[in-house]
């Protein structure tokens, strides 16, 4: 590993994975994903989160590029999934005299995953812990971002905040750690996909833990996955603010399913009509779609269209599978549409309505359901008159 120095005394000693093709055994990896650790060396050594165990021996020779043989004296953990906390052990190992730092959902966690540590430290909310030579680590503790017991960490004279999952992102990094060093575009769509599949239901603890960070003056922040944020870093916070207000952008999204293609012709007809009053489209087939591209598309955008066949007088598995993920999410503020086809079981857009009125979303009924297969024009007159009135709710 060439020595990635943030500022004088803090290190980035993290690795990638472009192994693993999920993440959590759920979402896709197509760029991989990195694990971020941290080193901040003042009189004594902390070392910010760890990384996953698959890892460890990359980890561990990181560590020695950055401090030799000089000893770790303290582990802070920030987040105890364990693909942050699970080189634990081989920390342990590598330096038996450590520190866990945590606070004290943190602590009873380590011991639940690892065992009894016979070093540890709980700290509270705004404790400082001093490393010496001017550095010091404040702690800010921020639950349900997005287990119970995730906190971050701030490096008081550099003004560093390591953030833990928050403001992270998929993607391994290529070569570059700062931002400036990346390729940010690629990284974006990416914050996303990891807001949408694994921290959107938990958006008021986000908001909560943006307006605690507000009385902090920031200089970088050091996630746990994805690039550290200098350049961009208002940027970022600024579209995680938007994301927990669950704040959309112009435009809509139409996701169906579709077993024989007849419900994908009316998706087609439709997005051809929003096109042409307007309107920016997303489409998804539901059959093939990656479902956290889905829902970072459902994240990002005002408009939501579902579509499905009526299967077993019931509405399609993976749709069904798709609006339980959003309701879970409690995606707010959209402009919902539904449409279906049936060949003797009528009613599927009503019953994906209902589905979502735990949402209260805005909601233009189109009447679109097809019976059989698109023999009626009066159809094409419908998905023309209901694509202006959505286009005015979404431009």
């Amino acid at each position: 590993m060439i020595l990635s120095e943030l500022n004088k005394g803090i290190y980035y000693v993290g690795v990638n994975d472009r192994t693993s093709s999920l993440f959590e055994s759920l979402w896709s990896l197509p760029a991989g994903v990195s694990y971020n650790s941290y080193i901040v060396k003042g009189d004594k050594t902390a070392l910010i989160d760890t990384v996953h165990i698959s890892k460890a021996k990359n980890f561990i020779a990181n560590i020695k590029t950055a401090i030799g043989e000089s000893p770790i004296d303290y582990v802070v953990i920030n987040h105890m999934e364990p693909d942050h906390s699970g080189a634990i052990d081989y920390i342990v190992k590598s330096f038996p005299d450590v520190t866990i730092v945590g606070n004290k959902k943190t602590i009873e966690m380590v011991e639940g995953f690892y065992g009894s540590i016979s070093n540890t430290k709980v700290i509270n909310d705004g404790d400082v812990l001093d490393l010496g030579d001017g550095k010091s680590l404040k702690f800010v503790i921020t639950p349900m971002v997005h287990w119970p017991e995730t906190m971050m960490t701030f490096e008081q004279s550099s003004s560093t905040l390591f953030s833990g999952d928050a403001f992270g992102c998929f993607g391994a990094l290529n070569g570059g750690v700062i931002d400036a060093e990346c390729d940010v575009e690629s990284y974006i769509p990416e914050m996303y996909r990891y807001y949408a599949a694994i921290v959107a239901k938990y958006g008021t603890f986000v908001i909560k833990a943006i307006e605690k960070l507000k009385g902090l003056r920031i200089n970088r922040i050091c996630p746990t996955h994805g690039p550290v944020w200098q350049d961009y870093m208002m940027h970022v916070i600024d579209l995680y603010d938007r994301l927990a207000h669950f704040t959309p952008q112009n435009g809509a999204v139409i996701v169906y399913g579709s077993m024989y293609g007849n419900t994908e012709d009316i998706a087609e007809l439709i997005a051809r009509e929003l096109t042409v009053n307007g309107v920016s489209v997303r489409m998804h087939n539901i059959a093939t779609a990656d479902l956290s591209v889905v829902l970072a598309d459902i994240m990002r955008f005002k408009g939501l269209i579902i579509g499905a066949p009526t299967y077993n007088s019931s509405i399609f598995p993976p749709i069904q599978n798709l609006i339980e993920a959003i309701v879970s999410r409690g995606i707010k503020n959209r402009v919902l549409s539904t449409f279906g086809s049936y060949t003797w079981g009528p009613g599927i857009s009503v019953k994906i309505e209902k589905s979502f009125e735990s949402l209260n979303y805005d909601t233009v009924s189109c009447k679109i359901e097809m019976k059989q297969s698109i023999l009626d024009n009066d159809l094409y007159n419908r998905i023309e008159e209901f694509a202006k009135v959505f286009a005015e709710k979404v431009k």
